[in-house]
């Protein structure tokens, strides 16, 4: 790959085989040169999991001029790694992750593996982008995405993004037509409201599957569930440092903090 062209890395929690990772190959090989690192089969819901306890192994299973890609039996944060430390050996121009099937919105961002590997970019300063449809269907149609990820990954590029920042860009499920526009959001708050599916097996054991609702309480303009529900492409740019800082000076009032307040000072970084 010796040209000018970017070098962009390509992930997701899909698998390297899902339909929307598909559809985000293609628009990336418009870019630049591209190099996918995705995981061997789904990962969706392992938020920033890491592989310490068995190798890792990559495959490559698709090579041409300015185009390679490899299958990884990690998470998609070791895809990552494995990304830049070991195929590329450098960093990218661009990390993208994604197209995931699926809204991660909200506070799905906690949950999510194609999320988790654009932190983990963030964390490398990598510029990083992660794409999502509010579509589960392995059958979506992910053709009305296709102009506005081709725009944001070039200006991505272009502009840079400042370190630890990185965007997190959810489509709603309609067509090209219907599509209003584009809005940088905040984060809305919500949560899952989960249950259990209790059963026994053969053997008299007890096991559970996982099932919920997710729950919305923030309807407010701006928001990205706002945006997805009213038809826009919403962006939010996020970050991985979680600290408060409007909470450090509170916490003094408590008597466990009381006796550490001299002298001390809080870099808000």
């Amino acid at each position: 790959m010796v040209n000018n062209k970017p070098l962009i890395l390509v992930t997701n929690d899909d698998g390297v085989d899902a339909p929307g990772i598909r559809t985000l190959i293609e628009v990336m090989r418009r870019i630049g040169n591209v190099v996918v690192v995705a995981p061997d089969g789904p990962r969706s819901a392992m938020g920033h999991a890491i592989t310490v306890a068995t190798p890792l192994r990559i495959k490559l299973i698709g090579e041409e001029d300015g185009y390679r890609e490899f299958s990884c039996t990690g998470t998609p944060v070791d895809c990552v790694k494995l990304g830049v430390k070991i195929v590329m050996r450098r960093k990218p121009d661009l990390l993208v992750s994604g197209i995931n099937h699926g809204s991660n919105a909200s506070i799905n961002v906690i949950y999510s593996g194609t999320m988790a590997a654009v932190f983990e970019a963030a964390i490398d300063k990598i510029p990083a982008v992660g794409f999502s449809l509010d579509d589960y269907s392995h059958n979506a149609d992910f053709n009305h995405t296709k102009d506005y990820i081709e725009k944001i990954a070039r200006n991505v590029i272009q502009k840079g993004l400042p370190n630890g920042i990185c965007l997190n860009v959810n489509f709603p499920k309609i067509s090209s037509d219907e599509i209003r526009g584009l809005k940088i959001c905040r984060q809305a708050s919500g949560s899952w409201v989960e249950e259990f599916d209790e059963r026994v097996d053969p053997r008299g054991r007890d096991y559970y599957w996982i099932t919920g609702v997710f729950s919305n309480t923030d309807h407010h303009d701006g928001t990205d569930t706002w945006a997805l529900d009213n038809n826009y492409v919403a962006v939010v740019p996020m970050k991985f440092d979680f600290t408060d800082y409007g909470m450090i000076d509170k916490l003094y009032e408590y008597d466990f903090a009381r006796e550490t307040r001299q002298g001390q000072k809080v870099h808000r970084g």
